[in-house]
């Protein structure tokens, strides 16, 4: 059972990046998919969450408006749309698996069951 997150990289404040979360070993679309971040010096904290079949989406507040959640259960994966980027917004994204969609709301860490390796996001003049 593996998710891993791509689409990191290095770019400037305003820029946008896509980041992609993929599975194996378990079938990406019976589970609700958060996104969460870990920055130097901070706790992990939730940044945007998707029920399974993509009806219903929770962001936090400090990036409502400047990322959107999707997921193309057709290709087992989901997406994060990163844009208007921010120094702030720095930091390793993992996506992350849970079995109940109201995971989405308020979501903590502890209720994501499947975890993968993240990606590294740099937002830098």
């Amino acid at each position: 059972v593996q998710l891993q997150a791509s689409g990191g990289g290095l770019v400037q404040p305003g820029d946008s990046l896509r980041l992609s979360c993929a599975a194996s070993g378990f079938v990406l679309s019976d589970y609700a998919i958060g996104w969460f971040r870990l920055a130097p010096g901070k706790r992990r904290e939730a940044v945007s969450c998707i029920t399974h079949r993509g009806d219903n989406t929770w962001y936090k507040d400090s990036v409502k408006g400047r990322f959107t959640i999707s997921r193309d259960n057709a290709k087992e994966m989901v997406y994060l749309q990163m844009s208007s980027l921010k120094p702030e917004d720095t930091a390793v994204y993992y996506c992350a698996a849970s079995y109940y969609d109201g995971s989405i709301y308020d979501p903590e860490a502890s209720e994501y069951t499947y975890w993968g390796q993240g990606t590294q996001v740099t937002v830098s003049s």
